[in-house]
């Protein structure tokens, strides 16, 4: 055997036995050694990879399995789809919305305690006003607001201090301004568009109480949850205070103000098939205020032989109930969405006057009782004919029985026209079953993949006091030239009743001859009023700066027979009255910020609303003042020059801290509204921390406000101008702690 045989055979068998292995290929590279004789390369064994243990359950552990689904879960998942396809049917192309989130809502000062009203007051071009002259503003205009709850309008209901939502019920709340789309109608200065919570069937929910300054005291109830196919939520709250209504004097405390309220709401909504849903909404309110006095008045009249009366202890009331009902059946199916529904709404407003007061100070002690009872239905379709097109049509029929009773006593006058202490009494009693009909249709066409067209036509029928009808073109443009960049243009023609209630004629016969006998005895009907409103406006992201958005809108209203209330006497509430023509203009501005926890948004409104000619209801107004409007374009009384608002909010380890700004440049004041009640800015503070004591499993939440902190003095009304009785100034700093307890 040769000397080389043993080496070679070894390297062999090596290689061999590596490639049986599987080991990856060596270098051998092989050098001869000094004395001739090639020397054995040197080789490297590599550990084969041990095989990956099996778990045992069979699972693997790089993807954990995804556990099932609870029922709850499912069916919370259909009625997201369902709440979508409502959305489709009523989506506001081309109008102008401003949202709230109820998280938004929370992270205001006050949280869900805050009244609807005062979150609507953080919307661009939303001015503040007293209670007794409708509580608030949008775009100047005089009510005109829409209330919708779940895509369903409401009637209207007799008026009065009560705010019938809570806004604990909210998941999301739009204020839709603009040239509204033509599903849209009768009351189209803003709409109110209501969605009840989703995230709130878990099974869970809070009690509270909160409260402080004025004797203020709120406990409140909320719960939610799922049985089978059916979620359900409903809240409870109950308020007490000793400023129920707005200070008729700057001192911190009011006389003779105290209010006790209760709200009740329910949501039943109920999975018949993957494309049906039943749902049901009933809501409650029930309000007793004292109307506050304001001492130092100087008695007027003589009655039942009191000519000296102290202001201070005047004992007037007012109770005012609503309710409402709507029963909704939706459906979902082949790219149609439809929901019809039918709704019930009861409203009564009674002021009780001080007999013997309001007939010293005023001549005539006015007992008021309005009552409407509404019921309706509605529906509401939408069906994607074409990947460009989409036609959406509706209908709504509402009959209305409302009765206005005013039982007043009276003095009469003699010969020369002085009043005589001999009251006596009259009653003035209209009562009318009205009935509103509205029909649409409309197109929304893509034209491309960033411009929309959407374009209606609407009809509107109003048999009331006065019977009146309009067909109303539509048409809206939406473009959307770059990411983060989306322009609105559009106009409207409006068709917009009176209230009912607030349009009951007065029987003039009734007063000849007494203190209350009208120096102008003109008393025509109050009419519906017709309007053409253009509206533009763009909303930018700003890329350079994530979470940083703005806007600007612009509008432009023209109308005939324009619509205005007042409060034309002692009684808390309202009469409605026609100016022949108006014109609204003005331009909003809004900006928000948001990065993680902390958010900060402002909104700036300048705005303009002058009206000529009182052509209803003229027996109201003073002849010097009537006569001056009719000869003049005047402000009407609840137009504000400058308002704007802010607030930002911050979360930081558990606590949220709060803030919120209003201003207004001031409402109208004196003769024919031609001045104005100063300036003013309000700014709450608001702090909120959860908890979760040792030993529990659902946290606890802590709250502190501050309402009014730099206690800023200010009026909402003096007491003068068009269709105002009484001053009513701003709430005076108060503080407020609250607890509430996750169930």
């Amino acid at each position: 055997m040769s000397a080389f045989a043993k080496p070679n055979l070894a390297a062999a068998g090596a290689a061999l036995m590596l490639c049986s292995l599987g080991s990856r290929a060596l270098s051998q590279t092989s050098a001869p050694a000094e004395n001739g004789v090639t020397a054995l390369p040197q080789i490297e064994v590599v550990a084969p990879r041990r095989p990956r243990a099996r778990v045992a359950t069979g699972e693997r552990r790089e993807t954990p399995a995804v556990p099932p689904q609870t029922e709850a879960e499912v069916i919370a998942g259909k009625n997201e789809k369902f709440d979508e396809a409502r959305h489709n049917i009523f989506a506001p192309i081309g109008a102008n919305p401003f949202e709230f989130n109820h998280q938004a809502i929370e992270a205001l000062p006050q949280g869900t305690n805050t009244t609807l009203d005062k979150v609507l007051l953080q919307a661009p071009g939303v001015s503040q006003d007293s209670a007794a002259s409708g509580e608030l503003h949008v775009r100047n205009e005089h009510a005109n607001l829409q209330y919708r709850i779940n895509g369903i309008a409401l009637p209207d209901g007799v008026g009065g201090f009560g705010q019938i939502f809570d806004t604990a019920l909210i998941g999301n709340v739009s204020l839709i301004t603009g040239a509204l789309p033509a599903q849209f109608g009768l009351r189209t200065a803003g709409v109110v568009d209501i969605q009840t919570r989703t995230g709130a069937f878990n099974n869970s929910g809070s009690a509270g109480v909160y409260g402080g300054s004025r004797q203020t005291v709120t406990p409140s109830l909320e719960y939610g949850g799922t049985a089978g196919q059916t979620q359900y939520f409903f809240t409870g709250r109950y308020f007490g205070s000793a400023l129920g209504l707005e200070n008729p004097t700057p001192a911190p405390n009011a006389i003779h103000d105290n209010t006790q309220q209760g709200k009740g709401f329910a949501y039943l909504s109920t999975i018949i098939d993957d494309s049906t849903r039943l749902s049901f909404i009933a809501g409650t309110a029930t309000s007793q205020y004292q109307i506050p006095n304001n001492p130092g008045q100087t008695p007027q009249f003589t009655a039942f032989g009191v000519s000296n009366f102290n202001s201070a202890l005047l004992n007037e009331n007012q109770f005012e109930q609503n309710q409402f009902g709507v029963l909704a059946l939706q459906k979902s199916i082949n790219g149609f969405d439809l929901q019809l529904s039918a709704f019930s709404r009861y409203s009564v407003i009674h002021f009780m006057p001080d007999v013997i007061g309001d007939l010293v100070f005023n001549g005539v002690a006015s007992d008021v009782y309005r009552r409407s009872v509404a019921n309706g239905v509605q529906g509401d379709g939408s069906y994607r004919l074409t990947d460009a097109h989409t036609l959406r049509a509706g209908f709504q029929v509402t009959g209305e029985q409302s009765q206005v009773t005013n039982s007043s006593i009276v003095l009469p006058v003699d010969a020369m026209g002085n009043p005589v202490d001999a009251p006596f009494g009259i009653v003035d009693s209209s009562a009318k079953l009205g009935w509103l009909f509205s029909t649409y249709i409309q197109d929304e066409w893509k034209i491309t993949s960033n411009l929309t067209l959407n374009s209606g036509l609407r009809f509107d029928q109003m048999v009331q006091y006065v019977n009146a009808n309009q067909f109303s073109p539509r048409i809206n443009l939406t473009w959307k030239p770059f990411d983060g960049t989306t322009f609105h243009a559009g106009y409207a023609r409006n068709f917009t009743p009176p209230q009912q209630v607030l349009a009951a004629p007065a029987n003039l016969a009734l007063v000849q001859n007494t203190t209350q006998q009208p120096a102008v005895p003109l008393n025509d009907p109050v009419l519906p009023e017709r309007s053409n409103v253009f509206d533009v406006g763009v909303d930018q992201k700003i890329h350079a700066i994530p979470g940083l958005e703005a806007g600007i809108d612009g509008y432009y209203k023209s109308a005939r027979d324009l619509l205005d209330d007042g409060q034309f006497g002692a009684a808390y509430v309202l009469t409605a009255f026609n100016y022949d023509r108006a014109q609204n203009v003005g331009v909003e501005l809004k900006s928000s910020y948001t990065n993680g926890n902390f958010r900060v948004y402002a909104n700036l409104a300048l705005a303009k609303q002058i009206a000529t000619q009182v052509v209803s209801n003229q027996f109201l107004f003073d002849p010097d003042e009537l006569a001056y409007i009719a000869s003049h374009y005047i402000y009407t009384d609840h137009a504000q020059l400058l308002t704007a608002s802010a607030g930002a909010s911050y979360l930081w380890n558990g606590t949220r801290f709060s803030a919120s700004m209003i201003y207004g440049s001031g409402l109208r004041s004196g003769f024919a509204n031609t001045d104005h009640v100063p300036s003013y800015t309000q700014v709450n503070l608001g702090l909120s921390r959860e908890y979760l004591f040792p030993g529990w499993t659902k946290p606890t939440t802590l709250r502190f406000d501050v309402v009014n902190v730099f206690d800023s003095i200010y009026e909402i009304r003096n007491g003068s101008g068009i269709g105002v009785f009484a001053p009513q100034f701003g709430p005076r700093r108060g503080f407020y702690f609250g607890i509430s307890q996750k169930l």
